[in-house]
């Protein structure tokens, strides 16, 4: 599970490389420019998401022992 967590953090840190560069510098609010925004906002979402879920099965883990 734990390397399932790190390839899905690896595939949205893809994502928002990705949707960095088709973002409009001159107008980013305007056509697609809004749209990878969106896109990007949602994967460094999706990468806070999973570095938590990290850091609590770890804890979990501990407090068990």
């Amino acid at each position: 599970m734990k390397y399932f967590i790190y390839i899905l953090i690896a595939a949205a840190l893809g994502l928002l490389v990705f949707n960095i560069t088709n973002v409009n510098l001159e107008a980013p609010f305007q056509g697609d420019s809004t749209i990878a925004l969106i896109c990007t906002a949602a994967a460094a979402c999706v990468i806070l998401l999973l570095i938590i879920l990290l850091v609590s099965r770890k804890i979990s883990g501990l407090a068990k022992r």
